[in-house]
C-alpha cells in the first residue's frame, strides 16, 4: 500500500497545538463500527472517522476532511499493520482509498460486512431509541442481517447505476465525498443487464449523467442528462434500450421505447415509469413483500394503509388477502409513482390511491376527509424517517400492527422511541442485506398496541 508521509508533518501540526491536518498520516488502534461506512479512532484525544479499516486492526491513516470545529477528522486506511481475521482482499480495484465512493465494505468478508451492520443497528435502537431491558435485547442480541436471493457473493445486484460524464465524454462514478470522478471499466456491483449496456466503455459528448436501469425480467433503459442543451444526435444504444432524456429539474422526455420497466412479485406485475423508484437490489422486492405480510398477519375484511406507497407494491399484495370485504389506502406524493400505482392497481377494486403528502392526508388537510380507522398500516417512508408528526397520525389510526420498513438505522431508532412514548412495542425486527458491500442495511420493524 501507498507508503506515509514523514511523520514531521504530524509533530509540526502538534507542535503548533493544532489538530491533525489534511494529509496528515499517523498510526491508530480501529475501534467499532458506526454508521455512514466507516469505523472510530482516537488519536491524541481527537475522534477519527476511519474508512477501509476494521475493528480491532492497527493502521496507518491519512487524514482526508476536517470535521466542524476540529472535533473530529475523517481518514482513510492506507496501510494495515496488523489486519482483522475478516479482511479480504477487495474483489473491485477500485474500492480502494481516493477512489470510487460507491462500495464501504469490499475488505470484509460477507459474513462479517453483515454483522457489522447488525451491530450498528444495534447501537442505533439502544442508543437513539432507548431500547432497553430483557424484551429489547430478546429482538436486538440474535438480530442477523439476513442475505437476499439474487446477488452473487455480494456483486451483480444492483438494477440501477447513475454515472457521472467527465468533460473528456468518459463516464465514472463519484469519489467518496466528492465531485470527483473516478472512470472505471466495470462497476462490479451492477446487475449484469446494467453492466451489458457498455457505459464504461461508450464516449458520452455533452452529457452530465447517465443512469442505467433493469428489471429483474431483463429490460433496460438509460436516462440521459445533457450538461448544457440537449445535442441534436443521441449516443447509438441497441434497440431493446429505452431512452429518456432528463433536463435536471425533474422533467423527463421519452425518446426511444416505451420508458416503462415491469417487475414481478408473488405472480402480480407491476410497471415503473422510468426513472421511478423501485427497490434497487434484483431480490428486494420480493423479500420486502414476503416480509411484510408475515409481520401483519392479515386477516380477511381488515382495512390497510399503505403510506408512502410509491408504485403499488405492498397495497398489492396485501389487497388479496384482505378479500372482497377488507379496504387498502394507498398514499404517495410523487405525481409518476401515484400513476403507476393506479395502473398497477386497477384490478383491485378494494384499493384507492391517494396523492398527497403522508401527514397532510392523515390530518385531513390535502381537501380530502381525514383518516379514521385501520387495521394495519405499512411504512416506508425516505430515508429521513417517518417524523413524529406522521407517527402520531398512524398512532390516531389505532392498528393492531404496524410494519415499518427503514432503510436508515437511525431514523428508524427515533421513530421507534416516539411509537413507544404513543403506547405502541416493538414485536419483530429483522434486517436484510439489500446493498451488499455498502454501508446500508434495510431494517423491518413490526409493532403493536402495548
Amino acid at each position: 500500500m501507498t507508503s506515509p508521509p514523514s511523520a514531521d508533518a504530524s509533530a509540526d501540526s502538534l507542535a503548533r497545538g493544532t489538530s491533525a491536518s489534511v494529509g496528515d498520516s499517523f498510526e491508530v488502534v480501529v475501534g467499532p463500527v458506526a454508521h455512514g461506512g466507516h469505523c472510530v479512532a482516537r488519536h491524541e484525544g481527537q475522534v477519527v472517522f476511519v474508512r477501509h479499516a476494521l475493528p480491532g486492526e492497527r493502521v496507518v491513516v491519512r487524514v482526508t476532511e476536517l470535521g466542524s470545529g476540529g472535533r473530529f477528522v475523517r481518514a482513510d486506511a492506507i496501510e494495515v499493520r496488523e489486519a482483522s481475521g475478516d479482511r479480504v482482499v477487495p474483489p473491485c480495484p477500485y474500492a480502494a482509498p481516493g477512489r470510487c465512493g460507491g462500495c464501504d465494505w469490499q475488505h470484509a468478508t460477507l459474513p462479517a460486512q453483515r454483522e457489522l451492520k447488525a451491530s450498528v443497528v444495534r447501537e442505533a435502537l439502544r442508543g437513539i431509541g432507548r431500547l432497553a431491558g430483557s424484551d429489547a435485547e430478546a429482538l436486538l442480541g440474535p438480530l442477523v442481517v439476513e442475505a437476499v436471493p439474487g446477488d452473487v457473493e455480494g456483486l451483480g445486484w444492483r438494477t440501477r447505476v447513475q454515472y457521472a460524464v467527465r468533460p473528456d465524454g468518459h463516464a465514472g462514478l463519484r469519489r467518496h465525498r466528492s465531485h470527483e470522478i473516478e472512470p472505471v471499466e466495470t462497476c462490479l456491483i451492477a446487475a449484469e443487464r446494467v453492466r451489458s449496456v457498455g457505459v464504461e466503455t461508450r464516449r458520452w459528448e455533452s452529457l452530465a449523467r447517465v443512469e442505467v436501469l433493469t428489471s429483474g425480467l431483463g429490460e433496460r433503459a438509460v436516462v440521459l442528462t445533457p450538461s448544457g442543451p440537449l445535442p441534436e444526435e443521441l449516443p447509438d444504444l441497441p434497440d431493446d434500450v429505452d431512452v429518456v432524456t432528463a433536463d435536471g429539474g425533474g422533467r423527463t422526455t421519452l425518446q426511444h421505447g416505451r420508458g416503462v420497466l415491469d417487475h414481478e412479485v408473488s405472480g402480480r406485475r407491476f410497471a415503473v415509469h422510468v426513472p421511478g423508484f423501485w427497490q434497487v437490489h434484483l431480490g428486494a422486492a420480493q423479500v420486502l413483500a414476503d416480509a411484510v405480510v408475515a409481520a401483519l398477519e392479515p386477516r380477511a375484511g381488515e382495512s390497510a394503509c399503505d403510506l408512502y406507497g410509491g408504485a403499488g407494491l405492498f397495497a398489492g399484495v396485501l389487497a388479496p388477502l384482505l378479500g372482497p370485504g377488507g379496504r387498502v389506502i394507498l398514499v404517495e406524493s410523487d405525481r409518476a409513482a401515484v400513476l403507476d400505482a393506479v395502473t398497477n392497481l386497477a384490478g383491485e377494486p378494494t384499493v384507492r390511491v391517494v396523492r398527497g403528502e403522508v401527514g397532510e392526508v392523515l390530518a385531513g388537510r390535502d381537501g380530502g376527509s381525514r383518516l379514521r380507522r385501520a387495521d394495519l398500516v405499512v411504512l416506508d417512508p425516505p430515508r429521513a424517517g417517518a417524523g413524529s408528526a406522521v407517527v402520531r397520525s398512524v398512532v390516531r389510526l389505532r392498528p393492531r400492527r404496524i410494519a415499518y420498513v427503514a432503510c436508515d438505522p437511525a431514523a428508524l431508532a427515533r421513530d421507534l422511541r416516539t411509537f413507544a412514548d404513543l403506547g405502541y412495542v416493538l414485536e419483530g425486527l429483522r434486517a436484510f442485506d439489500l446493498f451488499p458491500m455498502t454501508h446500508h442495511v434495510e431494517c423491518l420493524a413490526t409493532l403493536r398496541p402495548a
